[in-house]
């Protein structure tokens, strides 16, 4: 039968990764601990290494990024009031007209 696949959390592998950089023990000790392969454990490490610099990016980038998403939410909004406004002269002619 064959055996299940294990499932890690984002904070295990963290865990794991930042174990493995902190060089305090081998990366074959760490996968006897965690029984983990090494090659796991490198894959890891390396991941957490290249998506380092992700967490000190200034927020200039990150508010141009929202902004963009931002954008096509406005532009139906401003189409929504559009719309709203024909409703609303239409109505009050109505009202006009029956007020006579």
């Amino acid at each position: 039968m064959a055996r299940k696949r294990r499932i890690f959390t984002a904070a295990f592998k963290a865990k794991v990764a930042l174990e493995a950089i902190k060089g305090l023990s081998t990366i074959s000790e760490l996968a006897q601990k965690h029984k983990l392969h090494p090659t796991q454990i490198n894959l890891w490490k390396k991941q957490l290494l290249d998506g380092a610099e992700g967490v000190f990016e200034d927020g200039s980038q990150k508010s141009k990024s929202s902004s963009e998403n931002d954008e096509p939410q406005a532009a139906e909004l401003y189409e929504q009031i559009g719309r709203l406004k024909v409703e609303l002269e239409w109505l009050k002619k109505k009202v006009a007209q029956h007020g006579e």
